[in-house]
């Protein structure tokens, strides 16, 4: 396996054309990373940060003199895409994050301030350096402004509109794909009632992709979602498959269905819609509805949503390993099949055209303020590649003529030994009952990082 080029010389090279990208933060981009500030004390993960004006490139002549971050020349020589991590949702443009204008203003009530100076420096960054950027997300529950549970259904839809053709008016060339509604279902593969199935109804999702290409008649419209990234054999829209060698069930068998059904309704009803996201935030140590899927599922799913007409993206790929033994060779084992063997998989199918991971240094991941301690991404803090690099370039590789390494896991969840894919690592299932099992949170809007995470 050889590591001597970047992912993007690599992407380059496949038989076509696919995205490498990552999620991108402004504080790091910007500014050189400090264990500590200027007082000693320790400076927080980046996820939610922001630039101050005098070191922002835009603002600051002398920022702009600066050496590119490590993390700036890091993301630029491996990935060929981007995605705005947090900076583009609804609440931190106009309630949570102003730009440096605003940046004493108090969080505001009125949609109709806007304030774009963040993603606009990272856009600009990017488009600079002939990286395709993807926004997200245009609607999703958790991170959209409060004030929205105080207004009546006629106000919550006509500020929904109005956000989105603002927001992609703003950005219209510039932004070409689009994440348009994030984590609308339920565990159960229904539905979510948030504030916009209760304000707007369930159709709300198919109205925001109608307004999102009225906004933008040429843009790339993507539904995204969690822990949908699997399905069994025998699952609707899959043909029959050897019973032996592959499982019926995925671990979120109901809501991967969901999903598929969510997409299919949409196509049949004409609704403009080119592409779903698949998340694949994996915890290596999980259990039950934590465990991750099978590479042979990742492509039986992605295989039927690409028989609806639509592209399929990994989208927010990261392999959380500490839920596993402290045992520094089962778990770099671990994340490295994960990595691999689902990407060769999704690889292998004509409608899969994307690879996002969820950030790419270990330095800077939203694991460690909305999970734990945790290193899931393919460079440590101190940007060296780790063997789970290897593995995404492996997978690459399956698409490059000459370079190709055999893939094992793409069709069966078990070899022709009867051992199953991650047998090595794989925790097992536990025999007790599932503590809250009737309970399901998920259908209130609460979010993944909420839940039990075994």
């Amino acid at each position: 396996m050889s590591t001597t080029g970047t992912l993007r010389e690599t992407a380059a090279r496949c038989c076509k054309h696919v995205h490498v990208g990552a999620a991108v933060l402004p504080k790091p981009l910007f500014l050189a990373d400090r264990e500590v500030d200027d007082d000693g004390c320790e400076i927080k993960c980046a996820t939610v940060a922001t630039v101050a004006p005098e070191d922002d490139p835009t603002l600051s002549a002398a920022a702009r003199k600066r050496p590119p971050t490590r993390y700036a020349q890091v993301l630029a020589a491996e990935f060929n895409s981007v995605v705005i991590e947090h900076h583009l949702k609804w609440a931190p443009l106009v309630h949570t994050l102003p730009g440096p204008i605003h940046q004493s203003a108090p969080p505001t009530t009125h949609l109709g301030r806007y304030d774009f100076h963040h993603v606009d420096a990272m856009v600009d960054w990017a488009l600079e350096r002939d990286m395709h950027v993807k926004g997200h997300v245009l609607v999703w529950h958790v991170t959209s402004p409060p004030c929205l549970e105080k207004m009546s259904p006629d106000e919550v839809r006509n500020a929904v509109k109005r956000h989105i053709f603002a927001t992609m008016g703003y950005f219209r060339g510039r932004i070409r794909m689009w994440d348009v509604v994030n984590e609308s279902l339920a565990s159960d593969g229904t539905l979510v009632e948030n504030v916009f199935y209760r304000k707007m109804g369930p159709d709300y999702i198919e109205q925001c992709f109608r307004w999102a290409h009225e906004a933008d008649p040429s843009a790339f419209l993507i539904y995204n979602d969690n822990k949908v990234e699997g399905c069994g054999r025998g699952s609707e829209g899959c043909p029959p498959e050897d019973p032996e060698r592959c499982k019926a069930m995925a671990p979120n068998q109901a809501k991967a269905d969901g999903f598929y059904n969510l997409l299919k309704r949409m196509v049949d009803r004409g609704v403009p819609i080119h592409g779903a996201g698949m998340q694949a935030h994996f915890n290596a140590g999980g259990v039950r509805h934590q465990r991750p899927p099978t590479p042979s599922m990742v492509k039986r799913q992605i295989r039927r949503i690409g028989a609806l007409g639509l592209k399929v993206n990994i989208s927010e790929m990261d392999v959380r390993c500490t839920k596993l033994p402290a045992n520094q060779t089962i778990r770099e084992l671990a994340q490295t099949e994960i990595y691999r063997d689902v990407l060769a998989a999704a690889l292998s199918e004509p409608a899969f055209d994307g690879i996002w991971l969820w950030g790419f240094t270990d330095r800077h991941t939203w694991v460690k303020n909305f999970y734990y301690d945790d290193s899931p991404l393919i460079f440590d803090e101190n940007y060296n590649r780790k063997a789970c690099y290897g593995a995404v370039e492996a997978a690459l590789q399956t698409l490059c003529p000459g370079e190709r390494e055999k893939c094992n896991f793409l069709e069966y969840d078990f070899d022709e030994d009867g051992k199953e894919w991650g047998h090595q690592w794989m925790m097992p299932e536990p025999e007790e009952e599932e503590e809250n099992a009737g309970k399901d949170s998920t259908k209130e809007g609460q979010p993944d990082w909420v839940q039990p995470t075994t």
